[in-house]
């Protein structure tokens, strides 16, 4: 299957079957999200896979109570972080330096870039790193399009209290979008084989 196919294939599944997910499928997906591309490097966020029964119970009855969270096989937490500290910067810069063999003088410019997003104000911040973590979002799905793998995007759902059963904001971090991954049961979801909706081409693109 390619690309293309696999995008065809793919549709966020509103109920899944509750069967797990094969460990190298899933590795793949992960691995998508750690090559994603991110402004400046600086991967400004984690993912808290959620494969624990117990815990994604609890999350269904105080955070998000979507189906798929209890019918998936595994649930993708994407957190971003609130701040960067300056010992973080220094830690990136020195890994850049040895890891492409440049001397650390030569990366000032580099790090007054990053010194120029450390520096702006929380709310600005925090919608500077949520799109990168969207942007790692949308490498996945498409991750686990390739890989035949059912991944449904979820907003809906209580950030707060979603930090405080993961226990987020104790390690700097904000819950921003959740990702589902499993197995479409086609029998409850009554969307399984409905028709895929999108714009044609001509109302999508403007060639200039």
């Amino acid at each position: 299957m390619n690309l293309i196919e696999a995008l065809k294939w793919r549709y966020a599944a509103k109920r899944m079957d509750g069967q797990p997910v094969a460990a190298e499928k899933v590795e793949t997906i992960l691995e998508s999200i750690r090559l994603t591309p991110t402004s400046l490097g600086l991967q400004p966020f984690k993912v808290i896979v959620v494969s624990d029964k117990a815990l994604r119970e609890e999350i269904y009855e105080k955070a998000c109570q979507q189906p798929q969270v209890l019918e998936g096989s595994h649930l993708l937490v994407f957190a971003v972080r609130t701040h960067v500290t300056q010992a973080e910067v220094d830690e990136y810069i020195h890994r850049v330096a040895t890891e492409r063999n440049i001397p650390v003088e030569k990366l000032e410019g580099y790090k007054e870039m990053i010194a120029s997003i450390q520096q702006l104000p929380e709310d600005r911040f925090l919608q500077w790193t949520a799109r990168q973590a969207y942007i790692a979002l949308g490498i996945s799905l498409t991750a686990a399009a390739t890989e035949k793998v059912d991944a449904t995007p979820i907003e809906g759902f209580t950030p707060a209290h979603m930090d405080e059963i993961l226990g987020l904001k104790e390690m700097g971090l904000h819950s921003v979008v959740l990702l589902a991954l499993g197995n479409r049961d086609e029998e409850k979801d009554h969307l399984a084989k409905a028709k895929k909706i999108r714009k044609s081409a001509k109302a999508m693109f403007i060639f200039r």
